[in-house]
């Protein structure tokens, strides 16, 4: 029987690159969440947007833009989408009449509740290859190192991030 050449030798590609791995990762979670998430005005972003205004205090309309990173005016059109389906509400800002304040309706909350139990069977999945002790020092680590990042270099708006890295 013939040796198989070293270049031949099965292997997972780029197995020690953490570009490759961070990738792999973020595309199971993107897609398992995207399927988790059918059906909520913005996908991904409309999560973010009702989990935002049901766990910080209500914020205005352009902070909360500002803190996920989503253009105001992608902002206003999800916000529609997700007031139409009566997840959230706009109200009057006391502090500035202009303005105005992202607050989740109990619809809103009912929801949530119910995408979080989903989202948690996805990270579950993703992660159950893992004992629960390296799952919790897994997203440590991994909270450490995003705060970090975004620290150095914070997103100011991810429709222009995206648009960056697309071809």
């Amino acid at each position: 029987m013939a040796a198989v050449p070293a270049s031949d030798s099965p292997t997972i590609p780029l197995s020690d690159d953490l570009g490759w791995a961070l990738g792999v990762l973020f595309r199971a979670y993107a897609k398992a969440s995207a399927a988790a998430l059918e059906g909520v005005p913005g996908g991904p972003r409309g999560y973010q947007v009702l989990a935002t205004s049901v766990r910080d205090t209500p914020g205005t309309q352009l902070a909360l833009a500002h803190q996920l990173g989503v253009d105001r005016t992608v902002m206003t059109y999800l916000l529609d989408d997700l007031e139409k389906a009566g997840l959230v509400t706009r109200v009057p800002d006391p502090a500035d009449r202009r303005a105005r304040r992202i607050v989740a309706t109990d619809q809103g909350r009912e929801l949530l509740r119910e995408l979080d139990g989903r989202l948690c069977d996805v990270e579950a999945h993703l992660l159950g290859v893992l004992p629960e002790g390296e799952q919790a020092m897994f997203r440590a680590l991994l909270q450490r190192l995003a705060g970090h990042a975004n620290l150095v270099d914070p997103i100011q708006n991810a429709c222009q991030v995206a648009e960056q890295l697309t071809p």
